[in-house]
């Protein structure tokens, strides 16, 4: 999904004339915690409305309050025989010389994917590693809704983990998590999680909605009661893509439940008066506005960095954004054209320098394995055409115009800031949002798929944090 919101600024900020302008520090330090809850002397709302949806054609029932039941990932021999004979049959156009990925994904590099997928890939071997962990569904607002649900290791001995639900992005899964939950469910400095990984409905193993207007705000409502039926009062949230809004999203919602958020993406979908000012002056006094050289580094120049790269990166998302079942359909019969799609962001959205590249540095961070299990969960379940869809139903009318936009975070806020990821949101950014930030980390290495890419780095930067939010209550 990567920083939408902030594209829009990118091409051009809108008329700052007759906004009231909170009174932000422009140096580093910002607001602080006893300034929770009020800024500019007014008091701003802490929590948007949690309504209610449903998203089945069938009828809704009386009570609504389904069990949860254990799930797992299956495949037949008739599953794969289809997918062989499609790959077969693929038809690659021929590339041009010394091209990369400057065209988008790399066709000759694309036959050695088909040939590893349909000659080397062991789909059930990979569906014993996505059963790795266990499983769940359960039925809300008339979807089943997958999960992943890990007890920490040291659960057998007593010690309770704290829960924390991760939340993935598109295009990717619950399985961008799986190499990092080890390092989590492991006790380090008497702390341990509970994590709960869910899909967004219309990704993976969800079922996708059936009628018009799923979006983040519902993907968020649909969550928290998720962790409600699961029993929990009080968690931490953790999200990248679109799982940095939808988590959010649950924090605008419950701020009482959330007792931390900590994200690797994290845009500011506004501008304001201190926003302007500080990329108007920032590369020549970076100080002045409170920026670090390192925000300086990844900010500038400018155009380059942010409205070049947009507009190359973008197009996908003004496709999903608008018809996204007319280039869905194609990708849902074409494992091959599938791959493709999804594999690209893989390349570019983790270095951009990857363009050059004849195989787009793919194998440099992922294995193909884990690469293409990500796209078989999309193939198998033929969740493309719902997860591009997910684009439609939050643009509709504008992410920047909805009640979450113009409203503050005050939760306890981690941010982990990638160099690599798409855009760079400097701290005094990120403040116009999220008024209670206890940790901003600088990441040294790392792109978009953060958890998929630097698994030690993100875990590390999640306990961290978490572990000064626990400090506040002793």
């Amino acid at each position: 999904m990567h920083s939408l919101m902030s594209f829009r600024h990118s091409i051009g900020f809108p008329s700052t004339a007759g906004l009231k302008l909170p009174r932000v520090s422009m140096a580093a330090g910002g607001p602080n915690a006893s300034q929770v809850g009020r800024v500019g002397g007014q008091r701003k709302a802490s929590s948007i409305a949690k309504s209610d949806g449903w998203w089945s054609r069938d009828k809704r029932p009386a009570a609504n309050d389904p069990p949860i039941h254990p799930f797992m990932v299956e495949t037949s021999d008739e599953e794969i025989q289809d997918l062989h004979a499609r790959l077969d049959k693929a038809r690659i156009s021929p590339p041009l010389e010394d091209a990369g990925f400057h065209y988008g994904f790399n066709p000759e590099y694309l036959r050695k994917v088909i040939s590893y997928w349909r000659h080397q890939f062991d789909w059930a071997k990979q569906v014993n590693v996505l059963n790795r962990y266990p499983h769940f569904k359960t039925k809300i607002e008339g979807l089943n809704v997958h999960f992943v649900h890990c007890k920490p290791f040291a659960a057998a001995t007593g010690q309770l983990g704290k829960p924390l639900m991760l939340l993935h992005g598109w295009p990717g899964s619950f399985y961008e998590f799986y190499w990092m939950l080890p390092l989590l469910l492991t006790i380090q400095d008497d702390l341990a999680f509970e994590v709960i990984c869910p899909s967004i409905p219309g990704y993976g193993y969800s079922d996708a909605p059936e009628l018009e207007g799923f979006n983040t705000l519902d993907a968020a409502r649909v969550f928290l009661k998720l962790m409600e039926r699961l029993g929990y009062s009080e968690f931490y949230l953790q999200g990248g893509d679109w799982g940095s809004i939808i988590a959010t999203n649950m924090a605008q919602m419950k701020p009482d439940c959330v007792k931390g958020l900590h994200l690797n993406m994290f845009p500011v979908s506004n501008a304001n008066l201190v926003v302007l000012l500080s990329l108007l002056l920032g590369s020549h006094f970076p100080s002045l506005v409170g920026f670090s050289q390192e925000d300086v580094n990844r900010l500038y120049p400018y155009i380059q960095k942010n409205v070049f790269s947009m507009l190359r990166e973008t197009g996908y998302l003004h496709i999903q954004a608008t018809k996204p079942d007319t280039a869905g359909c194609g990708l849902n019969d074409s494992p091959v054209g599938l791959a493709a799609y999804i594999l690209e962001k893989f390349s570019s959205w983790t270095d951009p320098q990857n363009v050059h590249l004849l195989d787009g540095g793919l194998e440099r961070k992922f294995s193909l394995d884990d690469l293409l299990t990500i796209v078989m969960i999309y193939w198998t379940m033929g969740s493309i055409v719902p997860s591009m869809r997910f684009y439609k139903e939050n643009f509709k009318e504008g992410l920047w115009k909805r009640e979450d936009a113009r409203t503050s975070v005050y939760v306890p806020t981690g941010l982990a800031a990638f160099p690599e990821d798409l855009l760079h949101c400097p701290p005094l950014w990120a403040r116009q949002k999220y008024k209670n930030i206890m940790s901003y980390s600088y990441m040294p290495r790392g792109g978009h798929f953060a958890a998929l890419e630097e698994p030690q780095l993100l875990a590390d930067d999640i306990r961290q944090f978490v572990a000064k939010v626990e400090a506040l209550k002793k």
